[in-house]
C-alpha cells in the first residue's frame, strides 16, 4: 500500500484537460437545434397565424360584398337591402357576427343581432378599398372589423358599410396552432437531441477504442495498435504506431551503444588491471595510453548519443553559414597562421541541430586547418537545388590517397601520427551525419590540391 502511494506521488503530473469532447459536441449540437428549431417554429407561426387571419379576412369580406350587392336606396333615401342575408348569425342578438350601415348623418343601420348597440367605425377609412381593423368594446368584446366605403346608385351620400366578428373563434384556433407548434417542436427538438447523444456517443466509439488499446500496450506489453479503425482516425493510430516504432528504436540504439560503450571498454580496463596486478614497470605509460583509448571510445558514443537524442525532437533547423562562420571564427584563434575562406549561399538551412552542426563542421574545419597547407576553403550549399544541402570543406595539404579513404573514417585512424589528436573526427563526422540522414564523401580538391570532403545534410522543410 505504501508503495502504490509513493509511485502515486512519484508519477509526473500530466496536462490538466479542457473539458469533454462529448459534452463540447452536445453543446454545440444543443445550441443549434434550439436555434433553428426556435427560428423555425417563430417562422411557421407566424405563416399559419397569417393563413388562419387571412382566412378569417376573407370570410368577412364576403359578407362585406354581398352586403353592398344587396344594397340600394328605399324611397326615404335610407339604405335597405332587396335580400336577407345568407348568414343566420347576423339575426340572432349577440352571436358575434354583425354587420352596420351609417353614413350621411342618419341614424346606423345595425344588424338584429347588434340589438340596441353600435360599431364604432373609422372615420378615416381609404375610400372603396376595404380595411381590415381591431376594436375593442366592452359591451361587445373585441372585434374584428371589414370596413369600406361605398357610393350606392342615386344618392350623393358616401355610406360605411361594415362586418364584425367577435375574435374568440380566431384567437381560439391561433392559440390552437401555437399549441400544436409547441409540442411538436419540443418533440422534435427532444427527439434530435436523443440523436444527436447517439451519434456523439458512436461517433467517439473508435477513440474510446484507441484509448483501450493504449491502455493494453502499457499493461499487457502489446507493441501496436492493430484494430481496424474509420478514416479519420487511421492517421492518427498511424502516427502513435509510427512514435512507438520510433521510440523502441531509441530504445534498441541505447542499448546498442551502452553494450558497445562496454565492449570498447573491457579491453582497455582488462589490459590496466593485468599491468597493475603484475606491476609492469612501464605502469605510467600503460594507464595513459589505455586512458586515451578509453576516452576516445566515450567521446564517440557520446556524441553519437548526443545525435540520437536531438534528432528525436524531430523540429531541428540550422542555417548552415552562420555555423561555418561560428566556427571558422574560434578555429582561426587556434590556428592563427591559417587562411579561411567562406563562401556560398547564407539562406540555407539543415534540418540538423545547431550543436550538432556546429561540432560537424568544427571537425572538418579543424581537420583541414590541422593537416592543410596553410588555407581552407569552404563552400556553403555547393550543390544548389538538390534534396540535400552540400558543404565542401578543402585544404592545400597532402590529401588522402584513395585506398586509404574507407579506413580513415575508423575509430582512431590517424595518417600523421606527429600532430596530437584522438583520431575521432572523421568518424565522429560520418556517424552523426548518418543519424541525421545525412553523408561524409572524402576526394581531392581541384583548386587547393589537397583534400576534399562533402558533407550532405538533410535540408530543412
Amino acid at each position: 500500500m505504501t508503495q502504490t502511494k509513493e509511485r502515486e506521488k512519484a508519477a509526473p503530473v500530466g496536462p490538466r484537460h479542457t473539458g469533454s469532447l462529448a459534452r463540447r459536441m452536445m453543446l454545440i449540437a444543443a445550441g443549434w437545434i434550439f436555434a433553428l428549431l426556435l427560428l423555425g417554429g417563430l417562422a411557421l407561426d407566424r405563416a399559419l397565424t397569417n393563413l388562419v387571419s387571412n382566412q378569417f379576412d376573407e370570410q368577412l369580406e364576403i359578407s362585406l360584398t354581398s352586403m353592398v350587392l344587396s344594397a340600394e336606396l328605399d324611397p326615404f333615401g335610407e339604405v335597405r337591402f332587396n335580400r336577407i342575408l345568407g348568414d343566420q348569425r347576423f339575426l340572432e342578438p349577440n352571436s358575434g357576427f354583425y354587420w352596420q350601415i351609417s353614413g350621411g348623418g342618419v341614424e346606423p343601420y345595425p344588424s338584429r343581432s347588434l340589438w340596441d348597440e353600435r360599431l364604432a367605425v373609422r372615420e378615416d377609412a381609404q375610400a372603396y378599398e376595404t380595411v381590415f381593423y381591431d376594436s375593442d368594446q366592452p359591451e361587445l368584446g373585441t372585434l374584428r372589423l371589414a370596413q369600406r366605403t361605398v357610393a350606392l346608385p342615386g344618392s350623393d351620400v358616401e355610406w360605411q358599410f361594415v362586418v364584425a366578428a367577435n375574435r374568440e373563434e380566431l384567437d381560439q384556433q391561433i392559440a390552437d396552432i401555437r399549441a400544436i407548434l409547441a409540442w411538436s417542436f419540443a418533440v422534435l427538438g427532444i427527439g434530435l437531441f436523443l440523436m444527436a447523444m447517439a451519434q456523439t456517443w458512436y461517433g467517439l466509439g473508435p477513440l474510446r477504442r484507441v484509448r483501450k488499446a493504449i491502455a493494453h500496450i502499457r499493461t499487457a506489453g502489446a507493441n501496436r495498435v492493430t484494430d481496424p479503425l474509420p478514416l479519420e482516425v487511421q492517421p492518427m493510430v498511424d502516427e502513435l504506431n509510427a512514435l512507438l516504432e520510433h521510440s523502441e528504436l531509441q530504445a534498441e540504439e541505447a542499448r546498442r551503444h551502452a553494450g558497445n560503450l562496454a565492449h570498447a571498454l573491457k579491453t582497455p580496463l582488462t589490459v590496466l588491471t593485468n599491468a597493475a596486478s603484475a606491476h609492469a614497470p612501464d605502469l605510467d605509460d600503460t594507464v595513459l595510453r589505455e586512458a586515451a583509448t578509453m576516452r576516445r571510445q566515450v567521446d564517440h558514443h557520446l556524441a553519437r548519443a548526443r545525435a540520437v537524442g536531438r534528432r528525436a525532437v524531430g523540429l531541428s533547423r540550422a542555417n548552415v553559414m552562420d555555423s561555418a562562420v561560428a566556427v571558422e571564427r574560434a578555429v582561426s584563434r587556434l590556428y592563427p597562421e591559417v587562411r579561411f575562406d567562406i563562401d556560398g549561399k547564407t539562406d540555407s538551412e539543415v534540418a540538423v541541430e545547431r550543436q550538432d552542426l556546429d561540432e560537424l563542421l568544427g571537425n572538418l574545419i579543424e581537420n583541414a586547418a590541422k593537416y592543410g597547407g596553410g588555407s581552407v576553403f569552404v563552400t556553403v550549399d555547393a550543390e544548389p537545388g538538390g534534396q540535400r544541402c552540400a558543404v565542401l570543406v578543402e585544404d592545400d595539404g597532402m590529401g588522402i590517397p584513395e585506398a586509404q579513404r574507407a579506413a580513415i573514417f575508423g575509430r582512431g585512424a590517424r595518417l600523421d601520427t606527429e600532430k596530437p589528436g584522438t583520431g575521432l573526427g572523421l568518424a565522429i563526422v560520418r556517424d552523426v551525419a548518418e543519424i541525421y540522414g545525412g553523408a561524409v564523401e572524402l576526394g581531392e580538391s581541384e583548386d587547393l590540391g589537397g583534400l576534399a570532403v562533402t558533407l550532405k545534410l538533410p535540408r530543412a522543410g
